[in-house]
């Protein structure tokens, strides 16, 4: 990106992070669902609890995605081809507008996940249409849809954290249990910056 080099490597590392946090969380989900499962009541519960399960792993696996290609995107910049972006970030972008279409349950999820992606696709090709400088990256990008993608990744990331900081007790997340929240922050707020820096 084209921001200043420690801004870059904090977000870099952030993201990261965050991507490597997700990715253990995708690696123990089947043995903490298993055991859950087993004690599962009636059918219809169990597939409620099935459908949770896969699209906690969807979840997980686009954010890993994300987080380590926002590390990726913010500490190369230029330097990778944008059809390496555009394949890495346009296919699952497909999938999960798919997905999104063709089943009910999770869209609102499906369709974040999607705009997610599509967004980090818009980065790339705007970044390396013009590496010599910012603003000629940012005049070839579409400055309204630039805008827009600002105020929806910035309200997101106000809605995640003000789901991070209160339970519905109105008490404080504190220790594992809001990990997974803050990981969908960071990635709010690593969008957000990745957007400015245009």
């Amino acid at each position: 990106m084209h921001g200043p080099t420690l801004v870059n490597w904090l977000l870099a590392v952030l993201t990261a992070a965050a991507g490597a946090y997700c990715l253990t969380r995708l690696r123990r989900t089947p043995c903490a669902t298993s055991a859950a499962g087993s004690h599962s009541g009636p059918h219809s519960d169990s597939g409620s609890s099935h459908t949770h399960r896969r699209l906690t792993r969807e979840s997980d696996a686009a954010e890993a995605l994300m987080g380590l290609g926002m590390a990726a995107m913010a500490v190369t910049g230029a330097g990778v081809p944008p059809a390496v972006w555009a394949l890495l970030f346009g296919v699952p972008a497909t999938g999960f507008l798919f997905a999104a279409l063709y089943a009910p349950t999770g869209r609102a999820h499906r369709l974040h996940h999607a705009l997610g992606a599509l967004t980090m696709t818009y980065m790339a090709l705007a970044m390396t249409a013009s590496p010599g400088g910012h603003h000629h990256a940012a005049a070839l990008g579409a400055p309204l849809l630039t805008g827009t993608l600002l105020l929806y990744f910035g309200g997101y990331s106000l809605w995640a954290g003000s789901r991070l900081l209160r339970t519905p007790a109105g008490t404080l997340v504190i220790g594992t249990a809001g990990l997974p929240r803050a990981c969908r922050l960071t990635m709010g707020i690593g969008m957000f910056a990745m957007l400015l820096t245009m």
